[in-house]
């Protein structure tokens, strides 16, 4: 298999849904587009709806999905800067870290948080099925963050989403997909990472029932109407290392040290929230041939804050590490989580691995690419 990436940036031909034009990934494409963009005015369209959005009965304006990171405190104070009451949803992620719960509790200084936990037994058994069925243990969690907002919507009667960036724009997707505004049923069903997967899927599986599932299903639409959920890194140019900035100054607490995983954000503020995570992250980089660290660094080449090779440099020494330890979590807490062995872990990553890409190492957790191991020149 031809394993090729982009001209400009690391993103890799292998990254679904990603179209390349003369050599280059959609979103480079997208990054030159901002340029012409009159931000201004799109601010000004921003404030226009604020203004024209109803309050609920306790004047809350709007829902703003949040983990407690970085890009949900700037997401928060932002629009609180605008003249906005945000009410906080945090969708409670699979296995909370410390540094997540610090987090969370920081935000609710700045705004009104609501935390919405589905039955941990349940959501520990969709953990394992997403990794069992396609190779992804935060399945659940993906889900759940394009459904909590919208039932808390419905609930506390809040038509007004605002997400953060537009995921195709700042990472890439199909042609026109970068332009897109607002979070729409469809947007959800084809990017909101269901992997062919629906939550009726799970219904019987492991002793998941119809009523286990209601948590990860949307409201009827006729509770939806009215509802519209946008991006608000269309309306304000997106910047992850202003958030950061802008997040740390607020009081977020980052990691003392930069972990293999986070190494491209150089505030060290990326998904701090979940111990799941890094085995997303290298899962994902065994189907595709990149991990986070290529995801990440390539929207630092597009900022001009690396060169594209001392960015490949780090890319061929760090991406895709396994994650022994992910935010002093040990590997082996995950597995006892969500009721695996090591060994089954191990096997079902290997099961999911795309060797056509990869030179096997025995006894290695972290495959090597064939381009960085000498079978096959650079793109």
């Amino acid at each position: 298999m031809s394993f090729v990436r982009c001209r400009s940036c690391l993103m890799p031909a292998t990254r679904p849904d990603t179209a390349f034009i003369d050599g280059e990934c959609s979103a480079c494409t997208s990054f030159a587009k901002r340029r012409d963009i009159d931000w201004p005015a799109r601010e000004q369209e921003l404030l226009r709806i604020l203004e024209s959005a109803p309050k609920n009965d306790s004047g809350y304006t709007c829902i703003v999905p949040s983990s407690g990171g970085k890009d949900s405190h700037w997401q928060a104070l932002k629009l609180i800067e605008l003249g906005a009451r945000p009410l906080v949803v945090t969708a409670t992620t699979c296995q909370l870290t410390d540094i997540g719960r610090k987090n969370i509790d920081n935000l609710a200084r700045y705004a009104t948080t609501v935390e919405i936990t589905p039955n941990r037994d349940v959501r520990a058994k969709l953990n394992k099925l997403g990794l069992e069925l396609v190779g992804d243990i935060s399945w659940p969690e993906h889900v759940s963050i394009f459904t909590t907002p919208f039932r808390a919507a419905a609930d506390f009667g809040i038509p007004l989403i605002f997400y953060g960036e537009c995921p195709q724009e700042n990472f890439g997707g199909p042609i026109g997909t970068d332009t897109a505004r607002t979070l729409t049923k469809r947007w959800r069903s084809e990017f909101g990472g269901f992997l062919g997967l629906r939550p009726s899927d799970m219904i019987g599986q492991e002793g998941i029932t119809a009523a286990d599932m209601q948590d990860y299903e949307l409201p009827s639409d006729e509770k939806l109407e009215g509802v519209t959920a946008y991006f608000l890194g269309q309306f304000c140019l997106w910047d992850s290392h202003r958030n950061a900035k802008v997040a740390v100054n607020a009081g977020m607490t980052v990691p003392s040290h930069h972990s293999e995983i986070s190494f491209a954000n150089h505030w060290a503020a990326e998904n701090l929230d979940n111990a799941q995570t890094g085995l997303h992250d290298h899962a994902m980089y065994r189907k595709f041939g990149y991990g986070r660290l290529c995801a990440q660094i390539s929207v630092d080449i597009r900022s001009g804050l690396i060169s594209r090779q001392a960015a490949k440099t780090f890319v061929g020494q760090w991406d895709g590490s396994f994650p022994e330890i992910y935010m002093e979590v040990p590997v082996e807490d995950v597995c006892r989580q969500i009721g695996v062995t090591y060994e089954w872990l191990l096997g079902t990553l290997d099961r999911f691995t795309n060797w056509d890409l990869f030179v096997p190492v025995n006894g290695e957790l972290r495959p090597i690419l064939k381009e960085f191991a000498g079978e096959q020149e650079a793109a």
